[in-house]
């Protein structure tokens, strides 16, 4: 990604921030003006690599070795000669984030004078992507699926359900419809109750011969990943009306709307909006949702997410720039260092 036509690097050298965005898909990074409420970007750039995690948590050195030069980058293209604020939104932050915490300040601090960064998981930053700085509920679901809500107040604070991965949870994400799709698979080959002809037909269109499945699939360190990979196949047989397939996404649906409704504040009028990439499977998925959330949520009014959860980093290194920020703080949600001079 470029910078957008028609703005010129010239105008924009003071009161720019910096917003990134790291999760299983690479690492984004984008620069807006501080005094822009939409905070809209300026400049991006993208790389395909993830981040790692090791045994210390998300590899603060692996992070900073992609941020950094593309941080510098962005800096040279729109003639900034430094950042009022930085948020950095990453996967895992809330509970593998140790070492990003201890390290990134005093690194952005080094590289681009930055006095004022915010650590947020990268649920945070999906909220403020979706809703911006509005109470209510946001879902995020991919290959995962977390809920946050927050009524905006310190007493309330966030409210989080689900997001404990997918041996633990991750109920009606991406990795639970596509195991689910492979066990009615597997059903079918063993001749077993629940299973589905078309979803055994699907999987050894993917995965070739079931019966090596497990061999294949157990020992993949990106088992989750696999797992969502075959979720698009689930909604193609609900398409076509295979009833297993159908009842799998209104499972899903239920999980998600279960979420949300153990998040969103009460009362009437809450905003409750959904994002990633799991609602691009469409109908199959959206049709039970909506049914789901009017049952659970029926004080609510749902809402089309705003943006993506780098808009949501720019939105809260706007915010915090301004002195405008009123999402809640938490150290492992959304956590605001000042670091000193380097």
């Amino acid at each position: 990604m470029g910078e957008p036509a028609g703005r010129r690097p010239d105008t924009l050298r003071a009161g720019l921030v910096l917003g990134v965005d790291s999760g299983g898909s690479g690492l984004r990074c984008a620069v807006a003006r501080a005094d822009d409420a939409e905070a809209r970007p300026l400049a991006a750039r993208s790389s395909d690599e993830p981040v790692r995690t090791g045994s210390a948590g998300i590899d603060a050195e692996h992070l900073l070795s992609q941020l950094l030069p593309a941080a510098a980058e962005l800096a040279r293209q729109t003639g900034a000669d430094g950042f009022a604020a930085v948020c950095v939104g990453a996967a895992g932050m809330a509970t593998l984030g140790e070492e990003l915490r201890a390290r990134l300040p005093g690194a952005l601090a080094t590289a681009f004078g930055v006095r004022q960064v915010a650590l947020a998981a990268d649920a945070v930053t999906a909220y403020a992507g979706a809703l911006g700085q509005r109470p209510g509920a946001v879902v995020a679901a991919g290959t995962g699926m977390i809920a946050l809500g927050t009524d905006l107040t310190p007493e309330g604070g966030w409210r989080r359900a689900d997001g404990w991965g997918h041996l633990l949870g991750d109920c009606g994400g991406g990795a639970w419809i596509g195991r689910a799709g492979l066990e009615a698979a597997l059903r079918a080959y063993d001749g077993r109750p629940g299973g589905s002809a078309a979803l055994l037909a699907r999987a050894e269109a993917v995965f070739g011969p079931v019966a090596g499945l497990p061999g294949a699939l157990y020992p993949r360190p990106d088992r989750p990943a696999v797992l969502a990979s075959f979720a698009p196949e689930v909604a193609r047989c609900a398409t076509g009306d295979d009833p297993v397939a159908l009842g799998i996404l209104r499972a899903a649906a239920g999980h998600i709307a279960d979420a949300a409704a153990a998040v969103c504040p009460p009362g009437t009028g809450s905003a409750v909006a959904c994002t990633g990439g799991l609602f691009g499977m469409g109908e199959p998925l959206l049709a039970p949702l909506r049914t789901a959330l009017a049952e659970r949520l029926p004080q609510a009014r749902t809402a089309a997410a705003a943006g993506s959860p780098l808009d949501g980093a720019l939105t809260l290194a706007a915010a915090l720039a301004g002195d405008r920020l009123t999402l809640p703080t938490d150290r492992k949600l959304l956590q605001i260092t000042r670091p000193a001079p380097g």
